[in-house]
């Protein structure tokens, strides 16, 4: 495989971007290996700089459910365009969205465009402390909710300790009223309630983790956090960025039967444009500006052509419905060849999502999730990457399954896992 063009490339984008990269996990650091620069992309396939193609399992990091450049997308987008890429004033677009999220999602009554899953969780943070009066929030250790100040941590000095911060940076303040409790860990959530009960405004998780590797929640974890913040008045936060249209078309909340107070979603959403939407009950909607004293505001939010993107992202899914099927079908004889390989690993899928951890352990949250052996991984992503199969460059991200993989795609993906050797 010739990488000479991408090695060229990222030796000048070291001197002008940190690393090179505009986010980090794309530098292949977890790796060991340099990244390589894509140079476009169509179905299930990428192809590099060097002329290099790949089945690609990271479809932007989970926006590709279709696939790349789906016709009817571009076409759409092309069309936007020709009308303006922003406006700063309202659009029948932002509105035709809204009403198709609020229809596939009942949970969510009313909804803010915003540019990103990171302003997406933030604003519903602040929004969920305006309504309730209270500053603290509980998250979960291994589960990332973007890069904004207050949420960039993952564990503390223990269960009931205040959240130091992850990231250089980030002032202590910012972060002293983060809770941190374990994912799949009713006890511990218990205790941060016991001890902080009516000073917490909301408890933020994802539904299925998806930023340690992909760790589904218990059978009764969700309903559990359901009951617990009901009856200490704080609010329910599902983080749908990964899994909002991702697990059907009413996301995690539909897929588990669970009505969250507030709902974050991007990604798919967007359609492969930058986006990103909070959203729930409409009394706590109602507390934003300009209704409200909660003030959030974005001078590119509900641009026309991320709105197109995510409009016509959305009919497809609507008109397609059998694209779930498919995709869960294929992720199934990925997860079972996975099984039926040497390479030792505990497979979790749930979906078209799913990540193979190189341990003996089951895997049910961040600690069982990192002790898997990033060593093993980083031979297994050379393996797959040598193979012409595009994986996620970490350990602990997820593997997306597109309606675009075929079946010869899935059977050659098959086939590479099942050749790997530990």
């Amino acid at each position: 495989m010739k990488t000479d063009t991408s090695v060229r490339l990222y030796e000048k984008a070291k001197k002008y971007m940190p690393g090179g990269v505009n986010s980090p996990v794309r530098a292949f650091n977890a790796v060991g290996r340099n990244p390589l620069f894509i140079k476009k992309a169509t179905g299930s396939k990428i192809f590099d700089e060097d002329g290099n193609e790949f089945i690609d399992y990271v479809c932007s990091w989970g926006p590709g459910i279709l696939g790349h450049s789906h016709p009817r997308v571009i076409e759409a987008v092309k069309k936007a365009c020709e009308s303006g890429l922003t406006f700063g004033a309202p659009t029948a677009k932002e509105t035709e969205l809204a009403e198709l999220i609020t229809t596939l999602m009942p949970s969510i009554e009313m909804l803010r465009l915003v540019s990103s899953g990171t302003e997406a969780v933030m604003s519903a943070v602040r929004a969920a402390r305006g309504f309730t009066g209270r500053d603290m929030i509980i998250k979960f250790k291994g589960c990332y909710h973007g890069h904004s100040d207050g949420l960039l941590v993952k564990s503390g000095s223990g269960l009931l300790s205040n959240a130091v911060p992850d990231s250089a940076g980030v002032p202590a303040d910012y972060t002293k009223n983060t809770l941190i409790a374990e994912f799949n860990n009713k006890k511990s959530v218990e205790e941060l309630f016991e001890k902080y009960g009516k000073n917490i405004a909301c408890v933020v998780v994802e539904p299925v983790a998806a930023n340690m590797g992909v760790v589904p929640p218990h059978k009764d974890f969700l309903p559990f956090l359901r009951k617990i913040t009901s009856d200490n008045g704080a609010l329910l936060i599902f983080d749908e960025v990964i899994t909002g249209f991702r697990l059907g078309l009413g996301g995690a909340g539909e897929y588990f039967g669970i009505k969250a107070d507030l709902t974050t979603l991007g990604k798919i959403v967007g359609g492969g444009m930058p986006i990103g939407v909070y959203g729930g009950r409409r009394d706590i909607m109602s507390c934003v500006s300009p209704l409200g004293k909660v003030y959030q505001a974005g001078t590119l939010s509900g641009n026309p052509v991320a709105v197109t993107a995510g409009i016509e992202t959305l009919k497809l899914l609507i008109e397609n419905k059998d694209i779930y099927k498919k995709i869960d079908e294929s992720a199934a004889k990925i997860e079972n060849a996975f099984k039926e390989s040497d390479a030792g690993v505990q497979v979790n899928r749930i979906g078209s999502l799913l990540s193979a951890f190189f341990t003996d352990r089951p895997v049910t949250d961040y600690d069982s999730a990192t002790s898997s052996d990033t060593a093993k991984y980083a031979a297994y992503f050379g393996h797959m990457l040598e193979k012409g199969i595009y994986i996620a460059p970490s350990q602990f991200e997820a593997m997306f399954v597109s309606a675009a993989h075929s079946h010869e795609d899935i059977e050659k993906t098959c086939a590479a896992i099942k050749s790997f050797k530990c």
